[in-house]
């Protein structure tokens, strides 16, 4: 299988890890008029096809013990459960982040959600595999999280930002709390006994998120947080770039998934994990180039804008220090 060999590879895929989980929400963002709880089953179906891609192609590069279908036959069933299981989490985490961002808006649901999930993901993650400085990562988490409450504080600037709900908040931090749970169980299931490889646990977490949105998503069709009950058949009715679209959202995020983890082989997850977090300043760079969400903004919010951007880079400088003097 393909997995980096030198500082300078694995950072890259770290940094393209941020780039795609900061991406893939603009799928839905783009998608008009499309239900969440419609264009969630687009998304699932692509987060695990390119799992399948990725795992039949870098994963096989190499005919040897490491190779995806060797690794299969080898690998503890147990840990198949724990990749299982991790997707779950997710998928409910990351339904609730979908839910946060309608209710919400991307602007307010990413970085609470990401935060708490960073602060959570990384330090569970860090308790099973301490590989790494962990001072320094420490420090790297504290002004991750600073920049996410800068950005969110230069969203609440905006004149155009929505009145925020306590329900909203609430839906938000629950999804933060679950995106952060998913790593520990992804890493249990890459470092115990006779361990998954990184294209095979994303495999089966993806495949983990597919098969839980016949209970999390069917649940939230019938019992939505925003709106009326959603019908099965609005899927078929869907226009066909709504379909796109989701799919598209899931290879994104899948392909940032992949990178992390095998990254993570030279890593560290907690590192991997850490800098791939740094996704809403990716979302923040959207929001200003893309979508124009700061045009007229004021000076205040401009400069917490400027601060967020300084101390995320100042996360990466501290977690690269951490991947190079643990």
């Amino acid at each position: 299988m393909f997995t980096p060999h030198s500082f300078g590879a694995a950072l890259t895929m770290m940094i393209a890890t941020a780039i795609c989980w900061g991406s893939w929400a603009n799928t839905y963002k783009g998608a008009k008029n499309y239900r969440f709880e419609l264009f969630y089953w687009d998304y699932a179906i692509g987060i695990f096809l390119a799992a399948l891609l990725y795992g039949h192609t870098l994963g096989n590069i190499h005919h040897d013990a490491t190779s995806l279908i060797n690794n299969l036959h080898d690998a503890d069933a147990s840990n198949i459960g724990w990749a299982l299981l991790a997707g779950a989490i997710f998928n409910l985490a990351n339904l609730l982040l979908v839910a946060g961002i309608d209710m919400a808006g991307l602007a307010t649901a990413f970085p609470v959600s990401i935060g708490i999930a960073l602060a959570v993901g990384v330090i569970l993650s860090y308790v099973q595999q301490p590989k790494g400085n962990g001072a320094m990562l420490s420090a790297g988490v504290a002004s991750a999280i600073v920049a996410v409450v800068l950005d969110g504080k230069a969203y609440g600037q905006l004149a155009t930002a929505k009145e925020i709900s306590r329900k909203s908040i609430l839906v938000c931090v629950i999804s933060g709390v679950l995106m952060g749970l998913w790593a520990p169980f992804s890493t249990r299931a890459l470092t115990h006994g006779r361990a998954l490889g990184p294209y095979a646990v994303v495999i089966f977490l993806t495949l983990g998120a597919l098969l839980s949105c016949f209970v999390w998503n069917l649940y939230l069709m019938k019992k939505p947080l925003v709106g009326e009950p959603v019908k099965f058949s609005g899927f078929f009715n869907a226009p066909r770039s709504g379909h796109a679209l989701g799919l598209l959202g899931g290879l994104i995020w899948s392909t940032g998934t992949v990178l992390s983890l095998v990254a993570a082989n030279y890593a560290g997850v907690a590192i991997s994990y850490a800098i791939g977090q740094s996704a809403p300043m990716v979302a923040a760079l959207w929001g200003v180039v893309a979508w124009h969400e700061f045009d007229g903004a004021n000076i205040k919010t401009k400069a917490f804008l400027a601060l967020m951007f300084v101390f995320y880079v100042l996360a990466i400088l501290l977690v690269m220090r951490a991947m190079t003097t643990g």
